[in-house]
């Protein structure tokens, strides 16, 4: 059953752990991939209410930004307990947010429509001019340069290589950012991919006449 008041504090709980991370996950990104994840839903005709929470909550197990994702999961469930929200539905939560990271490519097919689209949401906030924002954020969070010419582009890697082998931000666009597009889920989050990425290519393309000294 849909309840605005464990949106309401769901929200205010988020943003109040959230609101100063530097690396491009803070509650601002939190704020965008909900209401993104809300028009999916509509358009969609998927269930709010668990799409609703699972958007809010999607970053509080990520291993890129919590030490200890065993204990960042058992908060979670503590606080959807606490919160009233039924077992059955904090279970569909649960599953959402441990599934819809990226991982290097390495993530499993997702089977409902709530967790395809906060997949989405969360992708399309990883791209366009957001995305880019967020992607070099994130590089100089962990000391990542923005460009080494000398490292090649990794097609294919492990969640371990994805996570912690040598890389820069230019390198993300084409390591994750530009697969983006084609994997997003739902028509309606295709539809805004596409812009998106173009604005991505174009970037680039004045980024590597910027770095030849043109």
């Amino acid at each position: 059953m849909y309840n605005q008041t464990i949106i309401d504090e769901t929200k205010q709980m988020v943003r109040s752990k959230l609101l100063n991370e530097g690396s491009g996950h803070d509650w601002y990104h939190i704020e965008r991939v909900w209401k993104t994840a809300l028009n999916l839903a509509e358009k969609e005709k998927a269930n709010r209410f668990i799409v609703e929470l699972a958007a809010l909550l999607h970053d509080l197990i990520d291993d890129k930004i919590v030490s200890n994702k065993n204990e960042a999961v058992k908060e979670v469930l503590y606080w959807l307990e606490g919160a009233g929200v039924s077992s059955s539905d904090s279970e569909k939560i649960l599953e959402i947010i441990e599934n819809i990271s990226f991982k290097g490519g390495n993530n499993k097919r997702l089977h409902t429509i709530e967790e395809q689209v906060v997949q989405d949401a969360d992708r399309l906030d990883a791209i366009g001019a957001i995305g880019i924002a967020r992607c070099f954020a994130y590089a100089g969070s962990k000391g990542t340069p923005i460009f080494d010419p000398e490292v090649s582009v990794r097609e294919t890697m492990t969640e371990e290589e994805y996570r912690k082998g040598k890389s820069s931000a230019v390198h993300h666009f084409y390591e994750k950012l530009f697969k983006l597009k084609d994997l997003m889920n739902t028509k309606a989050a295709r539809e805004v991919a596409e812009e998106r990425h173009k604005f991505m290519e174009d970037y680039l393309t004045q980024f590597f006449n910027e770095w030849e000294g043109q």
